[in-house]
């Protein structure tokens, strides 16, 4: 039987005997640590922990483990966030008419590996309806253009709302989030809440098109990056990232192809890694305790 934990993620400024009083909290308490990271930023000055420790025998009851880690962390002047192994988090996936990212996703979530729920699925175009229905994912509809952009951000907003959904995942969504949908639903923290798939290994290649371009450009080697989305395109902090090899015998739909599967398997871990309280943002990139 798997053991429920609490998971305790904090960044605060560096000095001497934070490793022993983080650890020290929990022992107080009678909790059993089984895991524990921690990093110094010396340039940056900062700290940053995960520390997972066993609920049974721990001397708070889960309702008071948040107050009181907020209080631990404000004596540190440091960001925290306290989540649970046994929660699973209910996720909205954003489509558009490609369905391998969509498809991979709901079937790690089927058989386990992604612990996390999906009560809804987005999309500006109808195509992957069948596929979110087959699932157990409501399907909504949403069509997105230059002059209703606004108005369907108020409606995605509306349904995130309605389906208390924790985190996006934009898995081949192909369009890009409004400032103000990222203000409302994803406000600027070391916490991020949105995460996007692009396919190319960046920073090479953003925006649109970057298969062919990498092809024009004779690249050896192509990926893709799972990144948390923030106002500058293709410029969120990178969680994760996926290459395959490629050679001048490939064209422009060989490359495609074979990066379909980096997106694939880039988008997933990175969901894994959010999901399981894995990843803090600090100085606009990511430290990944994997």
């Amino acid at each position: 039987m798997t053991i429920a934990t609490a998971i305790l993620q904090l960044i605060c400024p560096d000095r001497a005997g934070l490793v022993s009083e983080l650890s020290g909290w929990v022992a107080a308490n009678g909790g059993n640590i089984v895991h524990a990271d921690h990093h110094s930023d010396h340039g940056a000055g900062l700290f940053l922990s995960r520390i997972e420790w066993e609920l049974e025998g721990f001397g708070l009851p889960r309702e008071e483990i948040c107050p009181a880690a907020r209080a631990l962390c404000q004596r540190l002047s440091g960001q925290y966030k306290i989540n649970f192994s046994d929660h699973r988090p209910p996720a909205a996936i954003f489509v558009s008419k490609q369905d391998h990212c969509l498809l991979d996703l709901l079937w790690r979530v089927r058989t386990g590996e992604l612990p996390m729920q999906v009560p809804l699925v987005i999309s500006n175009h109808p195509n992957l309806a069948g596929i979110a229905e087959e699932f157990g994912a409501h399907f909504e509809h949403v069509p997105v253009n230059a002059a209703n952009k606004a108005e369907a951000e108020t409606r995605h907003l509306q349904l995130l709302a309605e389906h208390k959904v924790e985190l996006v995942v934009l898995a081949k969504y192909m369009q890009v989030l409004t400032p103000e949908f990222l203000s409302s639903f994803d406000p600027p923290d070391a916490f991020h809440q949105v995460i996007n798939i692009h396919h190319s290994f960046l920073p090479a290649f953003t925006g649109a098109n970057p298969y062919k371009r990498a092809w024009e450009r004779g690249v050896k080697l192509i990926g893709a990056t799972a990144h948390y989305v923030t106002e500058e395109l293709d410029g969120g902090p990178i969680i994760a990232q996926a290459t395959v090899h490629v050679s001048h015998r490939d064209d422009v739909e060989d490359l495609i192809r074979k990066g379909r599967d980096m997106e694939r398997l880039a988008l997933s871990r990175a969901v894994r890694l959010h999901i399981c309280d894995q990843v803090m943002v600090y100085r606009g990139r990511t430290a990944v305790f994997d």
